[in-house]
């Protein structure tokens, strides 16, 4: 047995099992230190807590720990020696000590801004000019965390070489060697497995976001977080920076930030919002009879018919590039720019959202995704929002229509979600995003041949999922809620381009928006403006005639007399500003560009021109961005 090193590995494994137990016991002194911000009921509510901290305690300890294990497993003769030893030693502990220490510090530092710190944590310091003053208040104020954390290390270091490595020298032959190395490349595979936190079907590493998804209460993500989690998860998050380019006054009188529509009546519709994925303009005829593009083909047919009901915006536009930049835009109004906000430091704190509005007003509210439960973090978003429900691979329960890949294919989802909605209580707010329009393009089986290939490889998932939808409206229609609801419709963003006026720069991110309302046969028409996704949330309130104030950056598309139509988005390194006749590139500090909106590659920079329109655009623009990051980064998403 020794050939094989069993003894070794049990060392190895207990002293990865003390970073547990200390990461652990960290996490029950920050409920001790701020227990009164963290709304804990009881001991089971603790304890439960506990376990999910793990999963994020796994992440951490992998990092913090990837030189230690890897150091711990090479198959040299002289590893278990008392100067490599004593090297691997000090590798495990300033790394530990380290991370043991960020969790110290948010003992007291939680309490001040009441989030686990992140990267900013680093700005804040920054620009101190006493640091070592400041230090050393802090030690001489807070001298008891100090004797603590000294106490905790030592008792580590106690423990640690309790347990000893064998120091008798082994015999180098090839059966060790063959083990050693599997046991190697076992090793570093399980411990990449657990820095994503990739233990359950995912599409994306472990991220603070996730914390939510385990909690109603978001005071207690904090208790599952560990502090250096949320920094190494943050350290990218580079575009977050506030700026200062206008007054107040110009923010509340061009941007209006906070929103009231006057209305007599609040009409409790109920409201259902399909978020499809990978919807681009490009593939909806009903959104492309003025382009005269040549030998165009639509591969949805059902939402062409659709569009004949319903109102359209021709001109709409995504205000990220990614599936989880869509939710909060359409949601709740948040853009995503160079960063995504929900990967950013600031997610955790409450939001105000159609969700949230609707709530308050006595709606059921629920989010469908037919991908495995947490996917792409939308879970934990929902829980931030409030979403009363979530329904997701878990809940559908049927692995059979699993596509192997992503999740449940759209036709049996969307069927399942009309039969949840349709046995709810009245008003309900039902959110679905939809999973089959993705790569790796496939069908279900028996439409392979319904369903033919398109110009790129998504044309056929496109014209399936399209189809999804319309089986979907013709088993609602025959519903008693389906005239008194308002449904909307966009793409998360494009996808694969074949025609060449979407490879042009101003239509890489256009989407589709459609809103209908069957119960009002006059609710229909074209719109040509700017519209984007952060329009669709105070549309839905103008459209039920909400008429309280609201906190949001977009506008009501359904009003022409409010804010001038506009969009803005992050491309290539810019933002993308969409306002009047023109569209401006603003880099974070000044324009570098303007443009004509019918000069859709921006091939002639009108920059040198002085143009009335250009000076209100850079206010505007300038606005918007310096108002944003202002209400983000001191968590101000909420109407005050």
């Amino acid at each position: 047995m020794k050939n094989i090193r069993i003894n070794e590995y049990k060392v190895l494994l207990y002293r990865l099992l003390l970073s547990y137990i200390f990461f652990t016991v960290t996490r029950i002194l920050f409920v001790l230190f701020n227990y009164e911000f963290l709304h804990i009921q009881s001991g089971t509510q603790l304890f439960w807590l506990c376990i999910y901290g793990l999963r994020f305690d796994t992440t951490t300890i992998l990092y913090l720990n990837s030189l230690f294990i890897v150091f711990s497993l090479l198959p040299i003769r002289s590893i278990v020696s008392k100067k490599i030893q004593k090297w691997i030693f000090y590798i495990y502990f300033i790394s530990n000590t380290l991370g043991i220490a960020l969790n110290f510090v948010d003992l007291i530092y939680f309490r001040f801004k009441t989030s686990r710190s992140t990267m900013n944590i680093l700005e804040n310091v920054e620009h101190e000019t006493n640091k070592s003053r400041l230090f050393l208040s802090f030690i001489i104020d807070y001298w008891y965390v100090f004797l603590l954390f000294f106490i905790t290390i030592a008792t580590w270091i106690y423990l640690y070489k309790k347990v000893k490595l064998t120091t008798i020298p082994f015999d180098y032959n090839r059966r060790r060697i063959i083990y050693s190395f599997l046991i190697f490349v076992l090793a570093i595979f399980l411990s990449i497995v657990g820095i994503r936190g990739d233990f359950e079907k995912s599409t994306r590493p472990l991220n603070i976001i996730d914390a939510s998804n385990y909690v109603k209460d978001l005071n207690q993500t904090n208790v599952i977080l560990n502090t250096p989690f949320c920094i190494i998860r943050t350290i990218s998050d580079t575009s977050f920076k506030k700026l200062h380019f206008v007054t107040e006054t110009t923010i509340n009188s061009e941007i209006k930030p906070v929103k009231q529509y006057p209305s007599k009546e609040f009409k409790k519709m109920n409201v259902v919002i399909f978020i499809m994925e990978s919807f681009g303009r490009e593939y909806l005829g009903a959104f492309n009879k003025e382009n005269h593009i040549k030998n165009y083909v639509s591969y949805t047919p059902f939402l062409d018919s659709l569009s004949n009901h319903s109102m359209i915006y021709t001109n709409g536009y995504s205000n990220g590039v990614g599936s989880i930049h869509a939710p909060p835009s359409i949601l709740a109004g948040i853009p995503s720019f160079k960063d995504s906000f929900t990967t950013s430091p600031y997610l955790n704190t409450p939001i105000e959202s159609i969700v949230s509005i609707l709530n308050s007003e006595g709606y059921d509210t629920s989010f469908f995704h037919g991908a495995p439960n947490g996917s792409m973090g939308f879970l934990g978003f929902c829980n931030i929002l409030g979403y009363q429900h979530y329904y997701g691979m878990t809940e559908y329960n049927n692995d059979k229509d699993y596509d192997g890949w992503w999740g449940i294919w759209d036709e049996p989802f969307f069927h399942y979600m009309n039969n949840i909605i349709s046995e709810k209580k009245k008003p309900f707010l039902a959110t679905v995003f939809s999973v089959s329009s993705h790569a790796p393009f496939k069908i279900p089986e028996k439409y392979e041949q319904i369903f033919k290939e398109g110009n790129v490889p998504l044309h056929r998932c496109i014209r399936y999922s399209d189809y999804s939808l319309k089986k979907f409206f013709e088993e609602a229609s025959k519903e008693a809620w389906f005239n008194n609801t308002l449904f909307v419709l966009t793409g998360d963003h494009s996808n694969q381009i074949y025609y060449d006026e979407y490879f042009k720069t101003l239509n890489r991110t256009a989407v589709p928006i459609i809103l209908y309302m069957p119960g009002n046969p006059n609710f229909k028409g074209v719109d040509t403006d700017w519209a984007q996704h952060i329009d669709i949330y105070p549309t839905i309130l103008d459209a039920l005639g909400y008429n309280k104030p609201f906190r949001s950056w977009g506008r009501s598309l359904l009003r022409k007399d409010d804010i001038k139509p506009f969009a803005i988005n992050y491309l290539n390194d810019q933002y993308q500003f969409m306002y009047g006749e023109y569209v401006c590139t603003f880099n974070g500090e000044k324009v570098t560009g303007y443009y004509s909106k019918n000069d859709k590659n921006y091939t002639k920079n009108l920059i040198g021109q002085n143009k009335h329109e250009f000076k209100k655009m850079d206010t505007v623009c300038k606005a918007f961005v310096q108002n944003y990051f202002q209400k983000v980064m001191d968590k101000e998403l909420t109407r005050k």
